[in-house]
């Protein structure tokens, strides 16, 4: 009995009960272990979904420290309700709304920053004097984010994980929204259309 008992923690450690899986499947695995206690599990989940928390709480308009505090805030949220969380599969969807009232939270200790982020941006407004192609690329940039915060959240949201997270992601992205995977890229043509009238209409353009 004692060599099989041995065999068989030898055997679970070599291969987790979440191996092989992938999206809701594998959140549902990992949160049942680590429920159990297993800190692998916890691990596993914190390797997979920290990206999207970081995605959201710099969306939000936070620097990097204080996304830093949101991730670890979210985290440490997740752990103190690892047995009270009703939908393991829906996991992805609790950490971002958590992850965007706790962003809300810290914003309204501070006045809001300009929500220009180091993903999404490809330049920032220099202090310094610039060429005239850098004036004419932050007028641009400012543009486009003038016509973003004019979209609706959702398309927000939406354009804003997919660019973060690429196509590959995006899977990631239809849990987190609870949209289904099939409707991502239509909805996310529909909003880049909407920007693009958008900009038609301020006289810009991409």
């Amino acid at each position: 009995m004692g060599a099989n008992a041995v065999t068989e923690a030898r055997t679970a450690e070599a291969d987790p009960s979440w191996e092989g899986l992938r999206g809701p499947e594998l959140f549902e695995a990992c949160l049942a272990a680590a429920r159990a206690g297993d800190k692998r599990a916890l691990n596993r989940l914190v390797a997979e979904l920290t990206p999207l928390v970081w995605n959201v709480a710099r969306g939000q308009g936070l620097d990097s420290h204080s996304a830093e505090d949101v991730v670890q805030t979210v985290w440490l949220a997740l752990v103190s309700h690892l047995d009270r969380l009703r939908e393991p599969k829906a996991l992805a969807g609790w950490l971002v709304v958590t992850a965007r009232h706790e962003s809300q939270r810290v914003r309204g200790r501070k006045p809001p920053p300009v929500p220009l982020t180091d993903e999404l941006a490809e330049t920032v407004a220099s202090t310094e004097p610039a060429p005239e192609a850098e004036v004419l690329r932050t007028e641009r940039d400012q543009r486009l984010w003038r016509a973003f915060r004019r979209l609706p959240q959702r398309c927000q949201e939406l354009l804003r994980l997919t660019v973060l997270a690429g196509r590959a992601e995006y899977r990631l992205v239809a849990e987190a929204l609870q949209m289904p995977r099939g409707s991502i890229g239509p909805n996310r043509g529909r909003c880049l259309k909407t920007m693009r009238e958008l900009l038609d209409i301020e006289g810009g353009s991409v």
